[in-house]
């Protein structure tokens, strides 16, 4: 689910915190969420996405998803919550995430399961850091101009990344749903 930026923008976005922080948030460029599909096991998938206009800037944000820096949580609060999902449809965002059972009253902060960060570079910056550098497993890097592009959804090599950037490309099959895999296993036994 698209989380930042909100198009409309008439209420606050979701946004990144530290366990036990209340004024230090991350707000990147671009959040997309992946919900847990059960409420008895909450958490939230993250791709950020973070347009980097210099190497400090770019060293800046890298800090924020380091993989030493430990926990995240995403909030989201309850105004956008309330707000429509789609375009063209009036289903409230709190319906479309199917581990929440009724109306929240409350923000919405759950732990962040997996981040993966797509680095936005300018294109001298871009070949820089990609001759003189190794980028973390969770980190994807791309020359801005390939985000901003008017055709950038129709880009193949764009596509191809985004589809790396994905939690299953790590995994060789995925199951076809709950507990598929125990019912292959008991069928060959």
């Amino acid at each position: 689910m698209r989380a930042r930026p909100d198009l409309e923008r008439k209420v606050t976005q979701p946004y990144l915190k530290f366990p036990g922080a209340d004024r230090l948030k991350t707000l990147p460029d671009g959040l997309y969420l992946h919900f847990s599909g059960r409420a008895e096991e909450p958490y939230v998938d993250i791709l950020c996405i973070e347009a980097c206009s210099t190497y400090q800037n770019l060293l800046d944000k890298r800090s924020r998803f380091a993989p030493s820096t430990g926990s995240l949580l995403a909030v989201c609060p309850v105004e956008w919550l309330m707000q429509p999902g789609m375009p063209g449809n009036n289903i409230p965002r709190w319906r479309l995430i199917r581990m929440l059972k009724r109306e929240p009253r409350e923000p919405l902060v759950l732990p962040v399961r997996d981040a993966r960060v797509l680095f936005a570079l300018k294109p001298t910056h871009f070949r820089g850091f990609m001759a003189t550098q190794t980028a973390h497993a969770h980190e994807f890097f791309c020359p801005v101009d390939a985000l901003t592009d008017g055709n950038a959804a129709k880009n193949p090599a764009l596509r191809a990344l985004l589809a790396r950037a994905s939690a299953a490309a790590n995994f060789m099959e995925l199951p076809e749903g709950p507990g598929s895999g125990r019912r292959s296993a008991q069928a060959r036994g």
